[in-house]
């Protein structure tokens, strides 16, 4: 994931069997308002017909997820190994990636709260939940409706928002793409101590920053293997020792070898213009 964008994996999720076509997703960064709070938007649609159970994949952001088929809206929060949900898969909606601060300023609620969970919307928002379902199905385009998300959730914000400088920091540098920081180089960094960075990222985000970084190397190897260009070997630049650690943390966050999980995402129809 880069450092300001919406992480690739949005709606993060995959087939359980190959389908025979994929998800059709349009992907927008959020402007620069929200920019601290809100990764970007990605309007998506599945195919017709009957779709096989989804498996969603590890990520370290929480996700709003807005469903105009059962005009329904969820918040799974950042987790660190793929599930496979009960639900049937999303078929036509907008995924919002949100920071911990996102979260917070949005919601009111914090991101450790949804750690690994799935919690719906309207628990969170009340009314609105159904408000921003109903306005945002209404649009014909995407560009109306990621400009609709800004206007309201800009609205939304909460007054006394204000992003945790320390988390924020620790949010970004985690992510940048050699994946090699240690989290004692990063306390030194900061000024603290390795405990306290990690009992308040934790108190944050609801991880911790290795298991952060961990996921953001995973994030940042599916983004790569998606690319018309990608090998397996070269993925293992995206922060692993070599092709066996590569391996193990591929079997172990997605529940399936490298190479099934190359042939799934190399199968992504993504529209980004």
């Amino acid at each position: 994931m880069a450092t300001h964008s919406l992480p690739a994996s949005l709606p993060a999720s995959l087939p359980a069997q190959p389908r025979t076509e994929a998800y059709r997703i349009v992907i927008r960064a959020s402007g620069p308002r929200l920019r601290p709070y809100v990764l970007g938007w990605a309007g998506f649609r599945a195919p017709a017909g009957r779709l096989p159970p989804s498996r969603m994949l590890p990520l370290n952001a929480a996700t709003l997820i807005i469903d105009f088929t059962d005009m329904s809206a969820i918040v799974t929060g950042p987790r660190s190994a793929a599930t496979l949900p009960a639900r049937t898969p999303w078929r036509h909606g907008v995924a919002v990636g949100l920071t911990p601060a996102g979260m917070s300023a949005v919601t009111g609620t914090p991101m450790r709260e949804v750690a690994g969970a799935t919690v719906h919307l309207a628990d969170l928002l009340g009314a609105r939940a159904a408000e921003l379902t109903g306005r945002l199905a209404a649009p014909a385009s995407w560009a109306a409706r990621f400009s609709l998300l800004e206007q309201l959730l800009t609205a939304w914000l909460r007054p006394d928002a204000v992003p945790d400088g320390m988390i924020t920091h620790a949010w970004l540098r985690l992510q940048e793409p050699d994946g090699r920081l240690t989290i004692g180089a990063l306390a030194d960094e900061l000024g603290v101590s390795r405990r306290y960075l990690e009992l308040g990222f934790r108190r944050a985000v609801g991880l911790s920053p290795k298991t952060f970084a961990r996921i953001a190397r995973f994030q940042r190897a599916v983004d790569l293997l998606r690319r018309p260009s990608a090998t397996l070997d070269r993925a293992v630049a995206c922060g692993y020792a070599d092709q066996s650690h590569l391996t193990r943390e591929i079997r172990a966050m997605a529940g399936m070898t490298p190479k099934r999980l190359f042939a799934f995402v190399q199968d992504a129809d993504r529209l980004t213009g």
